[in-house]
Order: C-alpha cells, then sequence, then structure tokens
C-alpha cells in the first residue's frame, strides 16, 4: 500500500505522537521555549503597564492586551518550533525514511499535531496560571476556557508550520515563514487597532485571518463570565482553520529537501 493511498490508523497516528513526545522530552530547550518563554513575555508586559491607570469602568492596560497575548504567543511559539521540527525531519532523511513505511502523510501530521497539542495544553496550563497569580490578570470569565482558546490557537500555531514547512528548503527559510505567516494576522487582528477603525478592505482580511477570531474570543471572555455564542463560533472558526491547514499540509508534504 502506498502512502498517498494509505488509509488513516490511529495506531500509527498514536506511534506517531509518542515519538514525538520522546524527542521532545530530550530537547530540553525546546521545551523551556515552549513552556516558559510565553510566561516571561508576558511578565515583560505586565512590567511595562502594571502601573498604568486605567479608565474608570475599564480593565487595566494588562488585563486587556495581557488576556489576548495569551492566545499570541503560543501561536507564535508553537509555529516556529513545528516548522523547524519537521523541516529537521525532512533534512536529516527521517521523513523518507518514515513514509517507505504503511504511515501516510495523515498520520504524521495528526500526530505531530496531537504530539505538540499536549504540549500546548501544558504551556497554556502553565501560562495562564503564572498570568493570574504572579501577574494578577483579571478575567472576567471561566480561566478554563482561556486554556481552551490557548490550545486551540496553539494547535493552529502548530498547523501552518507544518504547512509552512513544505515550502521552506532550511531552517532559516522556515524562520522567513514567520513575518508573512504570523504578523500579519497580528497587525490585523484587532488587538492594535479596533477593527471596527480599520478601513474596509483592511477588515476584509482580517476577516478571513484565523488569529483574528482567536483574539476575539479571549475578548469575549475578559467581558463577560458567561459563555456566549460569538466565542464558541469564534473558537469553532479557529479549529476549523487548523484542520484545513493540516489537511493542507498532508497533501503539501515533500518526502525530502530536494
Amino acid at each position: 500500500m502506498s502512502t498517498a493511498t494509505a488509509v488513516l490508523s490511529p495506531r500509527l497516528t498514536a506511534a506517531t505522537t509518542g515519538r514525538v513526545l520522546r524527542q521532545l522530552r530530550h530537547d530540553h530547550r525546546t521545551i523551556a521555549m515552549m513552556v516558559l518563554l510565553p510566561s516571561l513575555l508576558l511578565g515583560l508586559l505586565y512590567l511595562l503597564w502594571r502601573d498604568v491607570p486605567a479608565p474608570p469602568g475599564q480593565p487595566g492596560v494588562f488585563d486587556r492586551v495581557g488576556l489576548t497575548m495569551l492566545g499570541v504567543f503560543p501561536f507564535v511559539v508553537m509555529f516556529l518550533v513545528t516548522s523547524i521540527a519537521m523541516l529537521r525531519e525532512r533534512t536529516s532523511g527521517t521523513l523518507e525514511r518514515l513514509l517507505t513505511t504503511p504511515l501516510s502523510r495523515l498520520d504524521l501530521l495528526l500526530g505531530y499535531g496531537a504530539a505538540f497539542g499536549l504540549a500546548a495544553a501544558v504551556q497554556a496550563v502553565v501560562t495562564v496560571t503564572v498570568a493570574t497569580t504572579l501577574y494578577d490578570l483579571d478575567v472576567a470569565g471561566s480561566l478554563w476556557l482561556v486554556v481552551l482558546i490557548a490550545v486551540v490557537d496553539a494547535v493552529l500555531g502548530v498547523a501552518l508550520g507544518l504547512l509552512a514547512s513544505a515550502f521552506a528548503r532550511s531552517e532559516f527559510q522556515a524562520v522567513q515563514f514567520m513575518p508573512v505567516v504570523v504578523l500579519p494576522q497580528f497587525f490585523l487582528c484587532g488587538l492594535l487597532v479596533p477593527r471596527e477603525q480599520m478601513a474596509g478592505w483592511l477588515q476584509a482580511v482580517s476577516d478571513v485571518l484565523p488569529l483574528t477570531y482567536a483574539v476575539e474570543a479571549l475578548q469575549e471572555v475578559g467581558r463577560s463570565a458567561a459563555e456566549t455564542g460569538t466565542m464558541w463560533t469564534d473558537v469553532g472558526v479557529v479549529a476549523g482553520a487548523a484542520v484545513l491547514a493540516l489537511a493542507l499540509a498532508a497533501a503539501t508534504l515533500r518526502r525530502r529537501t530536494s
């Protein structure tokens, strides 16, 4: 059976997940980057804004911006880590050897997504815990919803990182995809400028960028203690974008770098 037509196998997907997790366990620098870097960056924002007075009846600057960064930081970190990790698999020849086995491209990418999704869950729990305890981040809604949105957003970063790695020939090129994929979403997600204040064509571009919906979901949690339909719709859009990116990554994945 060829890898192009192989049927998705939960067993092979689980085996791939286990292999990637074992590799991560021995890569202490990557673990530190994934788990600690978002908390450290959030700490810098806390130091910048902790003494900035908030308008009467409005949340503080850190409470407003720091909350949305709980979705942005995992997205960025997981995109970078995943794109480089998959590229290393291809340039080292590991990917070519794996795809001569019954393992399909979809098994491989779902295994990667599951492994880094578990890492993202740990990252989200650590970052939210640090933000709400050490940095006194105040959230109107449930913290488990913040963790959920952060994990979904991190999985989106994983999926886009896997997709970007298919078009990169070196680690340097993989890093070059970050400003192409990440920065436009960061600029247009509504964090720097409210989306309703953007020009019409910029709003139209923002509407098709998944990070926009992650930021909007976190803003909904920050504003209201009750779960809203808008928040769940936003989470669904981000999750759907991650699934689409994984499917595209499976279709474009190359065995080796030519």
